[in-house]
């Protein structure tokens, strides 16, 4: 059995003949692997596609099948592929296609497969496939062969309801790798962050491609320009990944961003010629903690003690006083606020702060913060009962 094989989309697979087949793969590959396609021969002879399916999985996962896989697949899977559960057939071939070093070769591959998938009927499997073959495209460097395929995938999976994790995984991830593709790190961070929620972290992506998702998904978090809260990323276990890394300093610049710390800020930035973009981008990154460091101290604040002067503003933030104006402005713009401005008395009142994932230290802070509001309201109610059993 040849562990090569052209693969023709245009061509019809040739005409399974059980028997040649399995005395060919006998004759042609290690002992180890017999049993396999002993257990092949018989389950398919008895229509048996379920278990058929399942002792498949166990071949493509023996690594002596390795040389063996894709012919495997062209040469007898292909055959009764459409008596197979769908998805499980697309998880098949997308496994096997990973054999195939060149892209092209692979990507027609793949595009084979789709065009025995009835989008109708098997919409999961059409959607997991659509997303492989978009990845495909995109490590072949077609962005815009990539960015269709998503926008159909998306079209179907946007209408499903209890859809399996690794038709959605599959999704995000060629989603993901699009927009860092395309330096886009708002929606990077966003899809990157979906992926994450459909996968066992621990178990599903290597320690290489955790360090470089947490990597990733840390200078996107500093970059995009409507990221604003880094909680759910400081929550997630991903960003375990940095520990004891050359890339450790990056957890520690996420947690000082989301504090608003611009101490801790400043103390970093020496750092930043270690990546780059960060040294290019500092002007919008000092920004963005002043923005965040207003953030914050609005969050701190009572809600009947929003009203900030300009002077307290520059001091919280760092900034000359007449850049505060600036940067409330900008605030308001960006949503992170609402709220008015007294230019005459130079002072803004804030009447709202943008939502927020909190890290675990700014929910302790909130729990004090309610425990004082409890103790107030305590108080209160002490004072006036009194009053209220008088006029009873």
């Amino acid at each position: 059995m040849s562990s090569s094989i052209s693969v023709d989309s245009t061509a019809p697979s040739p005409k399974l003949v059980l028997d040649e087949f399995i005395a060919k793969a006998l004759s042609s590959t290690p002992a180890e692997l017999h049993p396999f396609f002993e257990a092949f021969d018989d389950l398919y002879t008895r229509k048996l596609w379920h278990q058929l399916t399942l002792k498949l999985f166990e071949f493509f996962d023996h690594p002596l099948s390795k040389p063996f896989r894709v012919v495997v697949f062209q040469q007898f899977v292909r055959d009764f592929g459409s008596k197979m559960n769908q998805q499980r057939l697309v998880e098949l071939g997308t496994k096997v296609s990973k054999e195939i070093d060149n892209p092209q070769t692979q990507l027609t591959f793949l595009t084979s497969l789709l065009s025995r998938i009835d989008a109708d009927i098997s919409k999961e499997a059409y959607v997991l496939l659509l997303a492989n073959i978009a990845q495909a495209k995109l490590v072949y460097g077609d962005l815009e062969g990539t960015k269709k395929d998503m926008d159909t995938a998306w079209k179907t999976l946007d209408q499903l309801e209890g859809v399996d994790n690794a038709v959605n995984a599959s999704y995000y991830r060629v989603a993901a790798d699009y927009y860092k593709a395309k330096a886009e790190y708002a929606p990077y961070y966003k899809h990157s962050l979906l992926y994450l929620a459909c996968v066992d972290v621990a178990t599903d992506l290597t320690p290489e491609e955790r360090l470089l998702r947490a990597h990733d998904l840390g200078i996107s978090a500093f970059l995009g320009d409507t990221i604003y809260n880094f909680g759910e990323l400081l929550m997630h276990p991903i960003l375990d990944a940095l520990d004891n890394t050359q890339y450790d300093w990056i957890k520690k610049l996420l947690f000082t961003f989301n504090e608003g710390n611009i101490g801790k800020f400043e103390a970093l930035a020496p750092l930043f010629p270690q990546e780059p973009i960060l040294e290019q981008s500092y002007p919008f990154l000092r920004q963005k903690i002043c923005l965040m460091a207003l953030i914050e101290s609005v969050f701190k604040r009572n809600a009947n003690d929003r009203t900030m002067s300009f002077q307290t503003i520059a001091e919280e933030t760092r900034l000359a006083l007449d850049e505060v104006e600036h940067l409330i402005m900008k605030a308001l713009s960006l949503k992170l606020i609402r709220g008015t401005l007294d230019q005459v008395d130079q002072k803004a009142h804030i009447t709202w702060v943008q939502p927020r994932v909190l890290s675990r230290g700014q929910i302790g802070e909130l729990n004090t913060r309610l425990g004082a509001w409890i103790e107030r309201l305590s108080g209160v109610e002490q004072r006036v009962a009194p009053e209220v059993s008088a006029t009873a």
